[in-house]
């Protein structure tokens, strides 16, 4: 991966973003973008829409949720702890121990999960499913005034964002699920930028999908395109313990998947298998027999129905603090859709036969 593509995605993972707070990353995203658009808005649901050529036609969407899972301060109590409540899909067995940021008014709060270690549990709680309500998170402060004097309820806590190598080319981060999935979509657009586009390309970083894929519902409402591409992750399933006739064989480093099934336009994804054949890029066919869990459900079901397509990105540990991803796999979703996009054009037909 270049140099410049490289930063721009660390920008974006070391930025926080949980779902209903996503403005620090899109503007990072508005920020990069800003040489290669045509336009840039943001609507009224807090979506960024980067446009190119957007008097062309067919209207091309693709769609990359930037919003990480996350949590909420719920209730200080008397001794200064907070007690969260989550936001997203957070599993409570993998937060004791962990590391956390809260975002206030008055800037970045440092912090610490923390829970009864298994020194002090009884022996009828050792083993027993790990509550929200047990833990919270310990800023250092002596009291609740001292930590009401910079945490406010309702404010976000993430986990602490940093992006790390591991061996060859995989990277380690919170929350690649899916700020690489807005990475991709931009990075994209920006290399349609140097190409003649027939359709009108529109990159979205979405919002809030982790909370019911609203910002996809919203933003795709609101531009009428033709034809929608979403980007996220999926599941690899090359470590122990995954059950590989239930969640198929998808391998981090073999590239990014292609799906197929009803949520899913065949002529789209036809087109998809072909691109990336012709170019040789390395890809994977994911089954998904029913409507997706991603941006590509509320894509295809929005007004009279769109000509849906959905990339994923494998990855290891979904929803934990060291999701892990390869930067060729990301590098591959990158080419096959600015292949696919540039195939697009007036004459395009994606009525199933």
């Amino acid at each position: 991966m270049r140099k410049e593509s490289y930063e721009f995605l660390k920008a974006i993972q070391e930025t926080p973003s949980p779902s209903g707070y996503e403005q620090p990353v899109q503007r990072v995203i508005r920020e990069r973008m800003e040489p290669y658009a045509d336009s840039i808005e943001t609507d009224v649901h807090g979506s960024v829409i980067v446009a190119l050529n957007p008097k062309g036609s067919p209207r091309v969407m693709l769609a990359g949720h930037c919003d990480q899972i996350g949590m909420m301060a719920k209730y200080i109590d008397d001794n200064g702890y907070i007690f969260f409540a989550q936001i997203g899909g957070i599993d409570p067995s993998v937060l004791p121990g962990s590391r956390v940021v809260v975002h206030s008014k008055h800037g970045p709060i440092d912090g610490v999960i923390g829970r009864k270690p298994v020194h002090v549990l009884k022996p009828e709680e050792r083993g027993a499913k790990t509550e929200l309500r047990e833990m919270w998170v310990d800023i250092g402060a002596k009291n609740k005034k001292e930590t009401k004097q910079v945490v406010t309820v309702g404010d976000p806590i993430t986990f602490r964002l940093e992006m790390v190598h591991l061996g060859g080319d995989l990277v380690t981060s919170p929350a690649f699920d899916n700020k690489c999935g807005t990475f991709v979509v931009m990075e994209t657009l920006r290399r349609c930028s140097i190409k003649k586009l027939k359709c009108a390309l529109f990159a979205v970083s979405t919002v809030q999908e982790e909370v019911g894929l609203r910002g996809a519902k919203t933003s795709c409402y609101g531009i009428d395109p033709q034809v929608g591409i979403a980007v996220d992750v999926t599941h690899a399933t090359d470590y122990p313990d995954i059950d590989k006739r239930v969640n198929g064989e998808i391998k981090i480093g073999a590239g990014p998947t292609i799906a197929t099934g009803p949520n899913i336009n065949p002529r789209l994804e036809a087109r998809m298998v072909k691109a990336a054949k012709a170019k040789r890029i390395p890809h994977q066919i994911e089954a998904a027999p029913s409507g997706t869990p991603t941006d590509a459900n509320a894509i295809q079901l929005t007004r009279a129905g769109v000509a849906t397509g959905l990339i994923s990105i494998p990855n290891r540990y979904m929803h934990t603090q060291v999701e892990i991803v390869s930067l060729s796999d990301l590098e591959a979703a990158v080419k096959l859709i600015a292949e696919t996009v540039t195939t697009i054009g007036p004459r395009t037909s994606f009525i199933p036969e």
